[in-house]
């Protein structure tokens, strides 16, 4: 049995990427990066099923049907057709004007470019919104770059990548008392000289206050230090005054991803700094863990993509065609189990959706520290079936327990999200905000249950 949302979590049900360790001076050689392998063995997927068999189905995911527009003149099959009008009472006897064709063709095309710029106003709209909320929680809205760089019509890959490297950064850091022993990847994220990255990254370091520099790509070196990191959520803000000089990413939106869009991944894969891989977006809501340890574990609805991702990417930005971050990547599923078996992509890679991203980043650069929301209930996530998530222990004075909800419950669905498994529901839970009021689809002794539950904060307190 694991508690539901609490810093030390359950073992893990995915592969992190690591980061990759280096000798300490300049690039690293191929060769030595082969032979170390240490931070490339990966944890198996508990709860999951291995990558090789049929994949878990994603939750309520699918993308929107295209729009069908009704059918030109007449009536509907099955429908009578409207009455005639009345005859005209017009006495002159001069012949009704008709509105040429390309008026007609001029009309429909303006009509058209209004609802294609409304459609793109409305999408800005929401990007400034969602920088509006933020900014009381340590945001500035005027440092953060949410409009694509690139025209959907004009992206590629060559384009995305020419954007993006200038604004990736390659990160070493401290790795059990050895200087650069560990790298990463991380993004500018805004204009004031802050870098985001993966927790897992830079724990190490930060635990033992030891030595982390970001690396742009020019080669140029800076010092970085944490300004707050979250184990829950598998981030971290580094703060690097001398980046100021350096473009910010453009942030996009998770909501808007569909499934088959195409997206890069860039970063520095076993140190190797500026590469960049592309793919596609495979699943959504896909509720993998990140944590290097045990005590770390941190449960994510992730971007699943086919983007290469290897050890070493951690941090990195994956990035939509027309420029922008949409999620940052944090783990991949192996072939082979654990340590000594196979540590590159396959093919399955997974990321921290930006939505999160901003949210997490804002707390951390207002507080120092990330929140998370609770339940306040125990759930079990090594449950063998698939039928919901089964409450364990519901905590007396909990907002689980003021919501009705009761040992031996299972969980279904939270909010419009179905959930089979604990996993499922804790990744369910932490895609809301402390504060939010939920309904969740509960069954107990056969019955079908609706109970609303308001999520509580807690707050990490990391070293």
């Amino acid at each position: 049995m694991t508690q539901e949302p609490q810093d030390d979590q359950s073992r893990p049900i995915s592969r992190w990427a690591p980061p990759s360790d280096v000798p300490p001076a300049g690039q690293p050689s191929p060769e030595d990066l082969v032979d170390d392998e240490r931070d490339t063995a990966e944890v198996p997927l508990p709860g999951m099923p291995a990558p090789a068999a049929a994949p878990v189905p994603a939750a309520d995911t699918a993308p929107l049907p295209p729009l069908v527009p009704p059918p030109p003149g007449g009536s509907l099959p099955g429908f009578d057709v409207p009455p005639a009008p009345p005859p005209s009472s017009r006495t002159d006897s001069s012949p009704r004007r008709r509105v040429p064709g390309p008026i007609w063709a001029l009309a429909a095309a303006v009509a058209f470019l209004l609802g294609v710029l409304g459609g793109y106003a409305g999408g800005v709209l929401e990007d400034q919104d969602d920088m509006s909320s933020l900014a009381g929680g340590g945001l500035d809205p005027g440092s953060i770059e949410t409009d694509a760089p690139l025209e959907a019509d004009d992206a590629s890959i060559v384009k995305v990548a020419a954007t993006l490297l200038p604004s990736t950064v390659q990160i070493f850091a401290e790795y059990q008392g050895v200087e650069d022993a560990a790298t990463g990847s991380g993004f500018v994220f805004d204009r004031n000289g802050h870098v985001v990255t993966n927790n897992h990254v830079v724990a190490d370091a930060a635990k033992a206050k030891g030595s982390i520099e970001v690396v742009d790509h020019k080669g140029r070196r800076y010092k970085a230090d944490v300004i707050g990191r979250s184990a829950v959520y598998d981030l971290a803000v580094l703060d690097v005054p001398e980046v100021k000089e350096l473009e910010p990413a453009s942030l996009g939106s998770t909501s808007r991803l569909r499934i088959g869009e195409g997206v890069v991944a860039i970063g520095s894969p076993l140190g190797l700094s500026s590469t960049v891989t592309s793919g596609i977006v495979s699943a959504l809501q896909r509720p993998v863990s990140t944590g290097q340890t045990e005590d770390d574990t941190s449960y994510i609805n992730a971007v699943q993509t086919d983007a290469a991702i290897n050890p070493g990417n951690s941090g990195g930005p994956l990035v939509n065609l027309v420029g922008q971050v949409i999620g940052v990547n944090s783990a991949i599923a192996t072939a082979g189990g654990g340590e000594g078996g196979e540590g590159g992509s396959i093919g399955v890679g997974f990321a921290i959706p930006i939505d999160q991203v901003k949210v997490t980043a804002a707390q951390i650069l207002k507080t120092g520290k990330a929140t998370y929301p609770i339940v306040g209930a125990s759930v079990d996530v090594q449950a063998a079936d698939h039928n919901g998530a089964l409450i364990s222990v519901v905590d007396a004075g909990s907002p689980a327990a003021a919501g009705g909800l009761k040992d031996g419950d299972r969980v279904t669905k939270v909010g419009d999200v179905t959930v089979t498994d604990g996993i499922g529901m804790i990744v369910a839970i932490r895609a809301h905000q402390p504060g939010e009021t939920i309904e969740f689809t509960v069954m107990r002794n056969g019955a079908r249950h609706e109970l609303k539950i308001k999520l509580e904060a807690q707050t990490e307190n990391l070293a």
